[in-house]
């Protein structure tokens, strides 16, 4: 039928085989790489059980409730900072002046 040489010497035998078996084998390696990657982000995303808690929405109205209890502050006081023209230590004086009266 063929020889060979025959099919050694056809274009598409030489060069469009090679070419179909490369994108076909590419596919095939490309979802088996892709499905590892999924795998490996869907491991790294599980979370230890306190972190989880933060994030679960049920929870999360009692948590925030919690934490603010822990961070608030009674008597906090907004204190403005010197500005970049004005001289720090003149201006951290005349706060200290200020705030040492009213406490």
């Amino acid at each position: 039928m063929f020889s060979w040489k025959a099919l050694q010497k056809n274009k598409t035998v030489r060069y469009g085989v090679p070419m179909m078996l490369l994108i076909v084998g590419g596919s095939f390696g490309l979802r088996e790489f892709t499905q590892i990657r999924y795998d490996v982000q869907k491991i790294k995303r599980k979370m230890d059980p306190s972190l989880e808690a933060h994030v679960n929405t049920k929870r999360q109205a009692g948590l925030l409730q919690e934490e603010y209890q822990e961070v608030k502050l009674d008597e906090w006081r907004n204190i403005r900072g010197p500005r970049p023209w004005e001289d720090s230590k003149d201006y951290q004086e005349q706060q200290r002046s200020r705030q040492s009266p009213e406490a």
